[in-house]
This record gives C-alpha cells, structure tokens and sequence, in this order.
C-alpha cells in the first residue's frame, strides 16, 4: 500500500507555536509530508513566536497582511494556496491546522474531491470545523499524549522490551528470506513480517517516529522509493571469515586500549550486526556467537555473574 502524501497548512493567528512537533509527529502517522506552508503576517509581533520555528522544521512562511484590524488575513492565502495544491494532484491528503470555523467550507470541498483531511486545532475550535475533517486531532491531547509517555519511558527501564540487537537479527533474516532480488523488501511488509515476531515491537520504543527513520540509523541497509514505496535491502558487502575475525580482534584491542576494560559479548555482537547486518555464524559453520568468537586466535571468551551468564570477551595477554 503506497503512503499518502500530505500537504500541512498551519493557520499561524489561530494556533500557538507551541504544538509544532506534535502536529509533524502526528501527522506522520498518515503519510508523508509533500507541503509544509504556514501562514500568517509577519511583520506583526504577535508571529514572533513561530518565526525561530520555521527554518528548523522546514516550513515555508506564506505573508497576508491584515488588511482590517481584528479580521483573520490568513483566511483567503490558505484557501487559494489549498486549491491549487489539490489540482497540481501532487497530494492525497491535507493537513489543516486552525482553530478557526471559517475552514470549514475548505475541509468539506476537499473531502469532496477525494482528499482525506486531518483537521487539527485547540479545544476552542468550533464544532463545525472538526467534524467537517475525516479525522480531528486536539493540540492539548497530542501534546498531553506525548509529555505522558515521554514519561513512561523514562520510569520504564526497558528490561522486558526486545532488545534493538534482537531487532536488527530478525530484520536482516526478514530482508533475506522475503526480498525480491533487484528491489529487496517493501517497508511496509518488513513492519508487518516484525510485528508478528515480536507483538511489542514499535520504532518510539528506540526513539524513532517512523519505521523509514528507525532503518535508515544501520548503516548495513538501504532504502529505495520505487513509485513512492520505500524498499529495504541489504548493502553488498562482501564478508569472508577472515576479515570478520580480523575486524573483531581489532575492535576488542581498540576497547581495551581505550576503556582499559573487557567488551561485553553483547556489545561485540550489536557492533557487529550494525557493521554488518548481513553478519550470520551459521555461514561459517557455527550455532552460536560465543562458540564463532571463542574460536579467534587471539581472543578469549569468559564468563562471569549468575549461573555464568555475563560474558566478556578480551585479548589473550
């Protein structure tokens, strides 16, 4: 399923700056971002606060003056500029960000031509205006919404959650098994396929906001959009043993001499996948980590803690 591209027009004179992150974290839940415009007069104190917000999140300033003194000026730039977007038929869908009625017409004559729109405004918003939209969101909740699990996350140490190295594992077994040789693997399939391995799986879990974002911090994928889906595949590197083993006796001496201690088999293993996504003991013969690391000259495995669970790996003196 392709992913809707979205035009976001905020009505700067009706919303504070305030909400900017919730209102682009929200709406990526929708699709991407084609258009990002806000409107508003410039020249007037009162859009101070937006103007440090603009260049940081890549929103294009559109000036209307206010020609009449208490009358909203971004009323008619925002309705045209709408209008044009939706026959340029570069978008499925809008965002409109106000809390005024007088868009209310505009989100009606989009739903009409096919458009989904995402209203979204504070609590003052008129009635009218919110139900005119497919979905409305309310800025107070979004931002509630995010301090509360912003929260939880910081209280929750993440012991039950599945580990990132975990992740990465089943991803590049996912893209192995599943991919198509030239393309590689939809990204939406990849979410599906790690959803149903691992139930609690969610990219906020690991500080990310969207899927595309999480893939694109390992250096050992790439992503391809193809008629504007995004498609995952491995990177080709080229993997003998020897130069896996060399490049882990090399890492473990770099640790050392830099933290004058041992490395964490654990740690060994996420470096590892990371450098490598491709990275599998099974291809040289192995069933385990610890038993292909063991086998480096040059490199001892130890264990330590309860039931000799801890594992340290470091050079032979």
């Amino acid at each position: 399923m392709e992913e809707k591209r979205f035009a976001v027009l905020i009505d700067a004179e009706n919303v504070s700056n305030i909400y900017i992150k919730y209102i682009l974290d929200e709406i990526s839940n929708y699709g991407s971002v084609t258009y990002k415009r806000i409107y508003g007069d410039w020249t007037s104190s009162a859009a101070s606060g937006w103007k440090s917000q603009l260049l940081e999140n890549s929103i294009t300033p559109v000036q209307q003056y206010s020609y009449t003194y208490g009358k909203n000026a971004t009323d008619s730039a925002m309705i045209i500029d709408a209008m044009d977007i939706l026959y340029s038929g570069n978008v499925e869908g809008f965002c409109l960000v106000s809390s005024d009625s007088d868009f209310t017409k505009l989100a009606t004559r989009l739903r009409e031509s096919g458009m989904m729109v995402v209203g979204m405004g504070e609590k003052k918003t008129p009635k009218p205006f919110s139900v005119a939209c497919n979905v409305f969101k309310y800025l107070e909740v979004l931002r509630a919404d995010a301090e509360a699990e912003a929260a939880e996350e910081k209280a929750d140490s993440g012991e039950n959650m599945t580990d990132i190295d975990t992740i990465l594992r089943a991803m590049v077994n996912i893209i192995s098994e599943n991919s198509d040789e030239e393309k590689g693997i939809s990204i939406g399939e990849l979410g599906n396929h790690l959803l149903k391995r691992y139930p609690d799986f969610d990219v906020r879990n690991y500080g990310y906001t969207k899927l595309s974002k999480f893939l694109s911090s390992f250096d050992g994928l790439s992503l391809t959009r193809i008629n504007n889906v995004i498609f995952v595949s491995l990177r080709q590197n080229h993997l003998d043993a020897d130069s896996v083993r060399l490049a882990i006796v090399a890492y473990v001496r770099d640790w050392e001499k830099a933290r004058h201690s041992r490395v964490n088999l654990g740690q060994l293993n996420q470096w590892l996948m990371e450098k490598y996504p491709q990275f599998n003991v099974k291809n040289y013969g192995y069933t385990t980590f610890v038993k292909f690391v063991s086998d480096i000259q040059g490199l001892v495995v130890k264990s330590s803690g309860k039931n000799g669970r801890i594992k340290h790996v470091h050079l032979v003196q």
